[in-house]
């Protein structure tokens, strides 16, 4: 396996340098460019902005802009400075990730602690009264927009209901933490609840339908009908034996599916002015921050690379059938 992963690793590198040209180039090409709030400046002179573009490498071919960019991302760690915050780029995303990483991690435990459970028991009673809520709630929750059910949750939550012993609202409408109170672990999780609701949610009814339908074709496997003839509990037939086996495509999904969460994140974190990647790279869209979008899209290209061959290497560990000889 380690030589797998290393030649798996290695065959990235041109992938990723394709994509850096792409994305570099589809940035450079986007309406505006970085000095458009300058431009339209009436103070700001020709002698200023040509002195600008000179300092931003603007002046340059694009294919020279691409090699210094390239350069300085991949090999020298330099991934350029904020042109609206004049900090570097590296720096504000280091402070925005955690909060990022937070809110997919929780998602992502909301996501299989909710999908995998219910997956299996509508597949271990099909069509009974579970199996068709789930169902309807499945068909609904893949209808809803994020953004949509953000907002209803804000409504709902923290507009509609009412502590009834204090007169708050049950659940924060945004933030990380309770503005002017010490931050703890508890204020945390309270500001967690609603946006790891809204950006799980879709998934949930995804997976969950997913799992059902891969769970009732490995149930009819003669080994699962095998393992009961042998005495097997049904607990031990539906989780150690056919829900193992229906959890391999699934793995894939979840690996495709992770820079798909981070992007969704985007909508979530505006929503709940969630201080995470999301709300930077709006924020550096809306401001046409270009050093501070090419490295937040590059960061998800990575991920995407680097996720599709972590499903690689976990098909081998859930499926003893799996060799990388």
């Amino acid at each position: 396996m380690p030589t797998y992963a290393l030649r798996r690793t290695l065959q990235a590198i041109p992938i990723l340098l394709i994509l850096s040209a792409v994305l570099f180039a589809i940035v450079k090409a986007a309406p505006g460019g970085p000095l458009a709030a300058a431009e339209r400046n009436p103070n700001v002179t020709a002698e200023q902005l040509a002195r600008l573009r000179d300092r931003l490498g603007l002046d340059q071919p694009i294919y020279v802009q691409y090699g210094k960019w390239l350069v300085n991302f991949a090999l020298a760690g330099d991934w350029g400075e904020s042109i609206k915050f004049r900090r570097p780029v590296s720096d504000m995303i280091l402070e925005r990730l955690p909060a990022t990483f937070l809110l997919v991690s929780a998602a992502f435990v909301l996501m299989l602690a909710l999908a995998v459970p219910a997956g299996v028991i509508a597949a271990s009673r099909p069509y009974s009264w579970f199996d068709h809520t789930l169902t309807t709630l499945s068909f609904a929750g893949q209808s809803v927009p994020t953004f949509w059910l953000g907002l209803i949750l804000i409504l709902i939550f923290y507009i509609w209901l009412k502590n009834p012993f204090t007169g708050e609202p049950l659940f924060p409408a945004g933030g990380m933490g309770t503005l002017g109170a010490d931050r703890n672990l508890l204020d945390l999780l309270w500001h967690l609840v609603l946006p790891t609701v809204a950006l799980s949610a879709g998934y949930v009814a995804w997976y969950s339908r997913f799992l059902r339908s891969s769970m009732r074709d490995i149930l009819n496997e003669d080994y699962v009908r095998t393992g009961r003839a042998k005495g097997l509990s049904e607990r031990a037939v539906l989780f150690k034996h056919a829900a193992r086996n229906a959890l391999l495509p699934l793995v894939t999904m979840l690996a495709l599916d992770l820079p798909a969460v981070f992007s969704g994140a985007l909508f979530v974190e505006n929503i709940f002015s969630w201080p995470g990647m999301g709300r930077l790279f709006w924020d550096a869209a809306r401001g046409r921050d270009y050093p501070v979008l090419q490295a937040v899209v590059m960061i998800n290209a990575v991920l995407i690379v680097a996720f599709n061959l972590f499903a690689d290497l976990l098909y081998g560990l859930l499926d003893p059938r799996v060799r990388y000889d």
